[in-house]
């Protein structure tokens, strides 16, 4: 069985191979950890982004969508603290020259000791069945706890150690634990450094006359600005959302893992304003709500964890990460903070404007309190290609690989395939491909043997696939075939219209929602 980096390299591969991504300016060989999406990852992420708008926007009646631009005047930045304080620390291990970020490499080795007392648990669990009771176990048995104590004292030191930025401190950890250097195996390390993560550009017809303005780093800030427009125009009461979907653009020093670190990305955001005191009531309900639209996915609810933030932010009194458990382990796949009202307090004292809201209720202006509901479309999308593939043994011993993507989500709905390119069957399968592709993506195609076609239908991740032979021509029926099971049935051509749009519909999906 293949090991899951082996199953990583794989995916990349497929997503190349199959029309999914590629290499951004890859003629040239490439642009690091800049990526493409091609004519199947273009659709699947049109998808993503589609129901998380769905969801977020057209199901909530006080949740309503902009977009902003992606240039902001520069004293945004300076505002939301993102020129003072939009640092990653960074350290360089002298014998590979690679660099890394030090919070990772030290998460990681936490990582591994927690997967240590996992293998204990596991083991346990094994040896004693149902009778096993985890906590009485986690708290009684000396290796467990011997291991715990290991993170509560190196977790203990590196929180310090962020809240007072003394990155000696984050370096000695980084010593302490004998962290080695995945590359050469070292620990011959550098001293710890701070680096600014915004590009920067300039605006003006003459460079001697431009503004250095930067790219956004987030889309969070777009909204803040954008309150009271939205707020007034709309005739919002408190609480409601705002919801907006973008580019974003960090300088990432350490980009790696295909497309879960990138330094052009898109991210889904939704900003709910409310009234101070009542935030953690919401930050409550906007943890448990995010987590149920995840699971709608049909990832599986194992995949999923909560993460408490082991630091927080300057502008949160809670945070949390929904992470995923990707090829690569479990990373931070979407965030949920309370952002108290830090943000529009900052652009009020910047810009000199009041960013308030009357309460009729309470007959009285304050600056709202803000929830924030932030998710990474791109790795939403490595999350769902993680999962979907599959490389399975047939019973006729042959292998087939395929991308169970769920089918309201999936690039391609229908593939059309006309079993011969003769006796009419192309023309019969025309008109079915009219009859579908007004409401849904197809696909048609004549080229080679049924098997392969399938094949090749399969490694896209389309469901359906609908096959007209010559009995299609007398008695107006063709034959569905299922890609998850590989079952065909025989249909009336009249009902595949309904029978598509049943099977692929995103309604039932929303509803699962309410």
């Amino acid at each position: 069985m293949a090991n899951q980096e082996d199953i990583f390299k794989n995916i990349i591969s497929h997503s190349k191979e199959y029309g999914f991504i590629f290499q951004s300016s890859e003629i040239y060989d490439g642009l690091s950890a800049v990526y493409d999406y091609g004519q199947m990852g273009v659709e699947l992420k049109k998808n993503l982004r589609e129901f998380w708008w769905k969801a977020m926007v057209q199901m909530h009646e006080n949740i309503v969508g902009i977009d902003a631009s992606i240039f902001m005047h520069p004293t945004t930045w300076k505002a939301s603290g993102h020129v003072d304080a939009f640092n990653d620390p960074l350290i360089d291990n002298k014998d590979s020259k690679k660099r890394y970020r030090a919070d990772v490499l030290i998460e990681e080795h936490v990582a591994k000791i927690e997967a240590k007392i996992q293998k204990e648990v596991d083991k346990a669990k094994e040896r004693f069945g149902e009778s096993f009771d985890e906590a009485q176990f986690k708290a009684t048995n000396a290796r467990v706890l011997e291991n715990q104590t290991k993170i509560d004292s190196i977790l203990g030191r590196f929180k310090d150690a962020l809240e007072k930025n003394n990155l000696e401190e984050v370096r000695q950890i980084i010593v302490d634990c004998e962290i080695v250097c995945p590359v050469s195996g070292s620990k011959n390390w550098t001293e710890v450094r701070q680096f600014n993560l915004m590009f920067s550009t300039s605006m003006g017809a003459v460079s001697e006359d431009s503004n250095v303005i930067y790219l956004r780093p987030e889309t969070a800030q777009g909204i803040f600005v954008n309150f009271l427009n939205v707020q007034k125009s709309g005739r919002m009461k408190i609480p409601f959302g705002i919801a907006q979907t973008g580019k974003a653009f960090r300088n990432e020093i350490v980009a790696r893992q295909f497309i879960f670190r990138m330094r052009e990305f898109e991210q889904m955001e939704m900003q709910f304003f409310v009234r101070p005191g009542t935030e953690m009531e919401w930050y409550n309900y906007w943890k448990g709500a995010r987590m149920k639209w995840h699971s709608t996915l049909g990832l599986g609810e194992s995949n999923y964890r909560f993460h408490d933030h082991l630091k927080l932010a300057h502008y949160a009194n809670a945070a949390c990460d929904i992470e995923f458990d990707f090829p690569f382990g479990f990373k931070e796949l979407e965030g949920i903070h309370s952002r108290t009202d830090f943000d529009l307090k900052a652009h009020e004292q910047h810009s000199g404007k009041k960013l308030q809201y009357f309460d009729p209720e309470l007959n009285q202006s304050y600056v709202p309190y803000v929830v924030e509901t932030s998710v990474g479309l791109d790795r939403l999308f490595l999350s769902v290609l993680s999962k979907a593939y599959v490389e399975e043994k047939l019973e006729d011993g042959t292998t087939r690989v395929a991308l169970n993507i769920p089918s309201f989500l999936a690039p391609i709905k229908v593939a059309v395939l006309p079993l011969l390119k003769k006796d009419g069957l192309p023309e019969k399968a025309r008109e079915i491909m009219n009859i579908l592709k007004c409401e849904h993506a197809c696909a048609f195609d004549e080229k080679d043997t049924i098997g392969k076609r399938y094949r090749r239908q399969d490694a896209i991740g389309t469901p359906f696939c609908i096959t007209i032979d010559h009995q299609s021509l007398e008695d107006n029926t063709v034959t569905i075939r299922y890609r998850d099971t590989m079952l065909q049935e025989r249909v009336a051509i009249d009902k595949l219209q309904q029978i598509i749009d049943d099977k692929v519909s995103i309604k039932k999906v929303l509803q699962s929602l309410m």
